[in-house]
């Protein structure tokens, strides 16, 4: 298997789809590589998720798709048979952790407290998610992490809005986030994928300080 940089390091922000009707997965992802963010998570919270994974993968080589919601090890099987080339769970088992380790792609196990850190740190695993984001503690919380635990890298997800994402991206310790902004509901409904790709445009001007 071909391995990848980080997915931390590909764009400055992920979107996070949810698909309702797989035919709008390929121009959505057309509309989202062509403003500029190749790094698709799909979440697995619809009936569509596989399909929409699998669609982007086939049809979308520029696009980087990944499984959101990873939950079980029966969805990271299937994510990773659907054509996903990367897996983020919401949290974090012994179990789903092993299975996504054995998956041979790379993941982002989701965190919210200290202790689940430094557990996955203990486990050899350094690049988390960081949700949810605002409710959490965002970019206080985060910053104060920096210190203590310095090898740990975050995708800080939800609640993260235009406005705020520069404050995330402006941190040592985070490497991208994720967002749905960029996928406006009306917009999508309407199927304005010029919308889209100007809003994606946006969002990929963000870039991390360095």
């Amino acid at each position: 298997m071909t391995s990848m940089p980080s997915v931390l390091d590909l764009a400055p922000v992920v979107p996070v789809v949810v698909v309702e009707d797989a035919a709008n997965a390929v121009p959505l992802a057309r509309a989202l590589v062509a403003g500029g963010l190749p790094v698709i998570e799909v979440t697995l919270r619809t009936p569509s998720a596989l399909e929409a994974i699998q669609a982007i993968a086939d049809e979308v080589p520029d696009a980087v798709v990944g499984a959101g919601t990873v939950l079980s090890a029966e969805s990271v099987d299937e994510s990773v048979a659907a054509g996903a080339r990367f897996l983020v769970s919401p949290g974090w088992t012994d179990g789903l952790l092993e299975a996504m380790k054995a998956a041979g792609v790379p993941f982002l196990p989701g965190v919210s407290t200290t202790s689940e850190v430094v557990a996955l740190l203990e486990r050899g695993v350094r690049e988390m998610k960081f949700f949810p984001a605002e409710a959490a503690g965002g970019t206080v919380y985060l910053q104060s992490l920096a210190g203590p635990l310095p090898q740990a890298r975050f995708c800080p997800t939800g609640g993260i809005s235009l406005a705020s994402a520069p404050s995330y991206l402006a941190l040592r310790n985070v490497g991208c986030v994720g967002g749905t902004w960029m996928l406006p509901a009306d917009a999508v409904a309407a199927k304005d994928w010029a919308r889209v790709e100007r809003l994606a445009d946006q969002a990929a001007r963000l870039r991390p300080r360095l």
